[in-house]
């Protein structure tokens, strides 16, 4: 190769070089701030694996606590957004360990207790979710009781009480079916006990006794039925309940 060609070939290489380095320091040095802006556009269009990925680099960059914080909890909103309910959990519980006197603290617990709440399922499977929710729910209540979210978390707490009691409900009939009735005497009373307002608790009442009866706890068992006969005339156990007292 010629001189002139070597010395073209040397600046088009430098040239090539700058342009290399131009473009590795404008993303090295991009600024949480623009980052922010990114993960906001991002998170509006529903990208929220890629929001995720630019919040961590905000919460990384050290800025400031503020920025560290919003970032965190963003990460969360965004977990919880994609329906990663498991991950959104573990976040929001984190932001309030570190974050305790925050006054999104209120917001991350209300999440969590959501987060928790989404996770619900049939009453045949893990009860471990509901569970959750419910001491969750309770929590945010008891120190958040004026929250604008104070409301909703009243409304999903009943539901979560519902659904507990509707699985004490299931266990019990089938402890009543297996022929395990002292078992089913142990779940229909703690059901009675721990849910009074719970409506399927003539069928509780119906269970209790003809347990009762099937053990010859007979006093305890008329006592059941006859309860269900008076407290629930038009329920469609009583003719059941009548015919265990005969």
């Amino acid at each position: 190769m010629s001189l002139p060609g070597m010395l073209r070939l040397v600046v088009i290489l430098f040239i090539a070089g700058l342009v290399a380095c131009a473009t590795t320091d404008k993303s090295a040095t991009k600024t949480p701030e623009a980052a922010l802006k990114d993960a906001e556009a991002l998170s509006a269009r529903g990208r929220h694996d890629d929001a995720i990925a630019q919040w961590k680099k905000v919460k990384d960059s050290y800025r400031s606590p503020e920025l560290t914080a919003m970032a965190e909890l963003k990460i969360a909103d965004a977990y919880f957004a994609k329906e990663s309910y498991i991950e959104s959990a573990a976040a929001y519980e984190d932001f309030r360990k570190l974050h305790p006197k925050s006054d999104k603290a209120p917001y991350a617990l209300y999440r969590l207790a959501l987060s928790y709440y989404n996770q619900v399922e049939k009453i045949d499977t893990d009860q471990t979710p509901v569970k959750n929710a419910v001491t969750t729910l309770e929590s945010f209540l008891k120190y958040y009781p004026q929250s604008e979210y104070a409301q909703d978390a009243r409304d999903k707490l009943t539901i979560c009480r519902f659904k507990m009691a509707q699985y004490e409900l299931y266990v019990g009939r089938f402890y009543y079916r297996t022929d395990k009735y002292v078992s089913a005497v142990g779940r229909f009373e703690g059901l009675l006990k721990n849910y009074p307002a719970f409506p399927g608790n003539d069928e509780t009442l119906y269970y209790l006794g003809a347990s009762y009866l099937r053990i010859g706890e007979l006093e305890k068992g008329r006592e059941a039925l006859n309860r269900l006969m008076k407290e629930y005339p038009a329920s469609r156990y009583v003719e059941q309940a009548r015919k265990q007292l005969k």
